[in-house]
């Protein structure tokens, strides 16, 4: 795989994360772990920064954030300019991210899904495209000017 990741967690997030990390890796990604490094308190801004600063400076080129409920590293990462994180609960919301509103950051809420819904839900972000069109149009609205 071409594509490079960053990925990062909090406390809640981190045993997915952990998982998600290996199973990348052996699906041939190279991938950039922000941390959390244990599944000790932590605050989640501290890891949704950075993994959303590598995606706006190129450093990687799309990001998976994982949290109890998805909420705390959605909201910050959207605090960047041109990330469009999105939460995904079901593998057709991560497509349809994708698709639709170009996502480049997905964000996993671990405390409501299982693990395996979980590598699905990655696995579908990182392998499905933007469609562009009047998608498009829609998406090159967001930014605040």
């Amino acid at each position: 795989m071409s594509k490079k990741i960053a990925i990062g967690s909090d406390h809640a997030g981190f045993e997915y994360k952990t998982a998600v990390l290996a199973f990348l890796k052996d699906e041939g990604y190279i991938v950039e772990d922000f941390g959390a490094a244990t599944a000790d308190s932590v605050d989640y801004p501290d890891f949704a920064h950075p993994v959303a600063t590598s995606i706006e400076n190129g450093q990687n080129e799309l990001g998976i954030l994982i949290c109890g409920s998805a909420n705390g590293v959605a909201i910050t990462a959207n605090k960047h300019q041109g990330i469009r994180a999105a939460i995904a609960w079901q593998n057709e919301i991560s497509a349809l991210a994708r698709q639709h509103n170009d996502a480049n950051v997905i964000c996993i809420p671990a405390r409501f899904i299982d693990l395996e819904l979980a590598k699905k839900i990655v696995k579908t972000f990182l392998t499905t495209d933007f469609e562009g069109g009047r998608h498009g149009t829609r998406v090159n609205k967001i930014a605040c000017t």
